[in-house]
């Protein structure tokens, strides 16, 4: 998909290169004005497909993440790449659709749709960094901690560790552990040596403990995700509801000055 997304920059470029870059007050002498001015055939039609682009690309997520549209056949961390895909090019399309002419209603519906994106590509970071099951559902704070096990009571039970082996064990699967006690890696494989456990058994407790550390590491991560998420939604959502509104007023405005495209 961002394949299609450079080639299709470079070829808009690559078109309408003489014209873009034509002075402004110029242009109305371009041999191809009429075909790459916002009203034009062209930049009208880019406008119009971008736009719809958006749309289609918002709508079909959020109608899948909130009310489970086509939640059989499509999994949301695919429609989210798909939705990521349409409202990239879609605004690509309209930037070209303006012939990089900015002035009144339209600058502001345009540093809206910029906000938009900038701050989707934060968002698509954001969600990245959430633990998810394979069918690419967020999994909740609840749920990553229901997967850890006591450790403390296997080792003692088990494994009939003494207590300065599990304390010392604990502090390496702990996150939040910054002491200078805080044992590495290296180290633990040498606490697990003095155990006089067999070499399976120690193997065993690595592969437990590097795991515990893995779901520390993803409560840790998701409990600061879900605070950016709070606050990212401050900032996408309303540039998003401008930028549509404003589309819907200078849709509005185009159609009662009777301009059309191709119908």
């Amino acid at each position: 998909m961002v394949v299609i997304v450079i080639c299709t920059t470079i070829y808009l470029f690559y078109t309408g290169y003489t014209y873009y870059n034509t002075p402004l007050e110029e242009r109305f002498y371009h041999p191809r004005h009429g075909w790459f001015k916002p009203s034009g055939v062209f930049g009208q039609g880019l406008g119009i497909i971008g736009t719809l682009m958006i749309l289609f690309g918002v709508t079909i997520y959020i109608a899948r993440k909130r009310y489970n549209f086509l939640s059989k056949y499509i999994r949301l961390k695919y429609l989210l790449e798909f939705h990521i895909f349409l409202c990239t090019l879609g605004p690509i399309l309209i930037l070209f659709h303006t012939a990089f002419k900015f002035g009144g209603i339209v600058s502001i519906a345009f540093w809206s749709m910029v906000a938009v994106v900038l701050s989707g590509v934060i968002g698509r970071f954001i969600y990245i960094q959430i633990p998810r099951t394979i069918e690419g559902r967020e999994l909740s704070l609840h749920e990553v901690k229901n997967m850890k096990t006591d450790l403390t009571v296997v080792l003692k039970e088990k494994f009939k560790l003494d207590t300065t082996v599990i304390h010392q064990i604990i502090s390496f699967t702990n996150e939040q552990d910054t002491s200078s006690t805080k044992i590495t890696s290296r180290n633990l494989r040498k606490v697990l040596v003095h155990t006089n456990l067999p070499k399976k058994e120690r193997r065993t407790i690595f592969k437990m403990i590097k795991n515990e550390k893995s779901l520390s590491r993803k409560i840790s991560r998701l409990e600061m995700m879900q605070r950016l998420f709070k606050y990212w939604h401050v900032a996408h959502m309303p540039f998003a509801l401008i930028m549509l509104i404003i589309v819907i007023i200078h849709v509005g405005v185009t159609l009662a000055f009777g301009y059309k495209w191709i119908f």
